[in-house]
């Protein structure tokens, strides 16, 4: 099942598919939930899906506006990859200080507005499956940055909403000896403020604070 999620400045029933409830209906591998951030990714999960010996349903978030981005393309190479990866690892950064945790589209912009700042210490990880929880192939990529004291989940939704209550128990509970955060949205009683202006200050804050390091 593909939903249309993703924080683009459009109305509440263009931003949500809210991720949140999916999550509370998850339980004993009862569901798949993914969500993937590059053309490859997504060529790999449904290819994953059409021939794996276990068969779940697939709840797939696709943000619209990642059609178009040029950041969530491909190389022909990448295709060739052996599988769907449930969690991509930094790349980029050497001497990881912190490390910042996010799904799909929110990813993308941080990447680039690291770069703009000439960031070379905050590392950027895709979750890109929530459930099954990836714990193996999370600690795996956690323990790769080991002077990494901050783990920030980041998400665009508001703090009420999202993977955020899904995903932190299970952060603090794999990386007790790391500080673990987040950054997102405040409470809110709709998914987006149907406002084009109003949407871009609180994305700029966002993104602005994830990478200040002003996490709670």
């Amino acid at each position: 099942m593909l939903l249309p999620h993703g924080y683009e400045g459009q109305g509440p029933e263009h931003s949500s598919a809210r991720v949140e409830r999916y999550l509370q209906l998850a339980a004993h591998d009862n569901i798949q939930i993914c969500q993937p951030s590059t053309a490859a990714q997504y060529f790999h999960l449904l290819r994953r899906q059409a021939m794996r010996a276990w068969r779940k349903p697939l709840i797939v978030f696709t943000p619209k506006s990642m059609l178009r981005n040029p950041a969530a393309s491909s190389p022909l190479a990448s295709f060739l990859a052996p599988r769907f990866q449930n969690v991509l690892p930094e790349t980029e950064i050497q001497q990881v200080k912190r490390l910042l945790l996010c799904t799909g589209k929110i990813g993308h912009e941080l990447r680039i507005e690291r770069a703009k700042h000439k960031d070379s210490t905050t590392g950027i990880v895709f979750l890109e499956q929530l459930y099954p929880w990836p714990e193996a192939e999370l600690a795996e990529e956690i323990a790769r940055h080991p002077e990494a004291h901050e783990v920030v989940w980041v998400q665009e939704e508001p703090d009420n909403m999202g993977a955020l209550s899904f995903v932190m128990p299970r952060l603090r509970r794999l990386f007790p000896e790391r500080r673990v955060l987040s950054i997102k949205r405040s409470a809110a009683a709709s998914p987006a403020t149907g406002s084009a202006k109003a949407h871009d200050l609180e994305q700029k804050t966002l993104i602005s604070l994830a990478l200040r390091g002003e996490g709670k």
